[in-house]
């Protein structure tokens, strides 16, 4: 068997090699003459595996070591018989250790003195909705696909959210649905000024919508993580934002521990192979409870904000590049 595995995936050297041939590529080297003989990819959501790509390819996997999938294309993919794995939930403790040291990092009040929207209520949105009740904050949720499937009455519609909330995290997938979800229209609704997060995907905030929503005081700050056009990213919304970071907000040791583990289980189900082994220890999930101080001390976004400030055009090499953080620890901190 031929593997081709992106070379930034980590922890993952030298453990497909008894299986077979493993290339390790830059994303740029990814293209048709590379993987028209492999029969597996493992890579980032850099990689865009479509017709382009996979077309007279021998890929029967493709295991992206990512929560997301927009980089595949997915009705392609089943149309071909090419099994699709991604790494759900790997990097959600992460993203939010990456809200929640943010919001504190802005605010000058306690937490609990806010109302926080959460917008996509899935891996990622619910740690985020289980640590701000623990943080005693008021907390509205919207997730129409959760909503339709389970009913009950804890959800809140967009509009609500845009009334109520003092912050809005955004945690949806990127889809035709959430494309552009907050929009100038959204903007202009908004009623307190709020926090305006963004670690989902770029495209789910319209980021210059959001810049003039900056300008006019419809929004108080922005945290971006994910941009439109990465990483050519806007140098307005760059300059605005009050967190600024080349999409690390789920880089953390224990989540990249978790997407590569992940992908290579994926790996052995497909091809019937025996369990890979990694010599690092797969970390349990978030911790279940958490404080303001257990939060700050593990890790300062600001520091990452200054350093894409300074240097927007080391994006990409930031983010490969990236020093991994630990996640918030388990057990409360004083």
């Amino acid at each position: 068997m031929k593997f081709i595995v992106e070379q930034n995936i980590p922890f993952i050297k030298g453990l497909l090699e008894p299986y077979g041939e493993v290339e390790y590529l830059a994303n740029e080297d990814i293209i048709p003459d590379t993987v028209h003989d492999a029969d597996c990819l493992v890579v980032r959501t850099r990689t865009k595996c479509n017709a382009a790509l996979l077309d007279g390819s021998k890929v029967s996997l493709i295991a992206t070591a990512t929560i997301g999938t927009d980089h595949i294309d997915l009705d392609y993919c089943r149309n071909r018989g090419i099994e699709v794995a991604n790494a759900a939930g790997c990097n959600a403790p992460a993203v939010a250790q990456y809200v929640f040291a943010s919001l504190l990092a802005l605010s000058n009040r306690p937490l609990s003195q806010y109302v926080i929207g959460i917008v996509g209520v899935g891996h990622v949105g619910k740690i985020v909705e289980q640590w701000a009740r623990q943080l005693d904050m008021t907390v509205l949720l919207n997730d129409p696909p959760r909503q339709a499937a389970e009913g009950g009455v804890q959800w809140s519609t967009l509009e609500e959210i845009a009334e109520k909330a003092d912050i809005i995290t955004f945690h949806t997938p990127l889809d035709a649905t959430t494309q552009h979800l907050a929009n100038s229209k959204f903007f202009a609704s908004l009623r307190r000024a709020p926090i305006v997060i963004n670690a989902a995907r770029g495209p789910v905030v319209d980021n210059v919508a959001l810049v003039d929503a900056l300008k006019a005081g419809h929004v108080h700050h922005a945290v971006i993580d994910c941009w439109e056009g990465e990483p050519k990213i806007s140098s307005e919304l760059l300059e605005a934002a009050a967190v600024a970071t080349p999409h690390i907000a789920g880089y953390s040791f224990e989540g990249k521990v978790r997407g590569t583990r992940m992908s290579l289980d994926a790996i052995s189900r497909h091809f019937g192979l025996p369990q890979i082994e990694m010599e690092q220890h797969v970390p349990a999930g978030a911790s279940p409870s958490v404080n303001p101080n257990a939060i700050l001390r593990s890790y300062d976004p600001l520091v990452d904000t200054a350093e894409l400030k300074t240097h927007p055009e080391t994006f990409e090499a930031q983010r490969n590049h990236y020093n991994l953080r630990h996640e918030v620890p388990f057990g409360k901190i004083d």
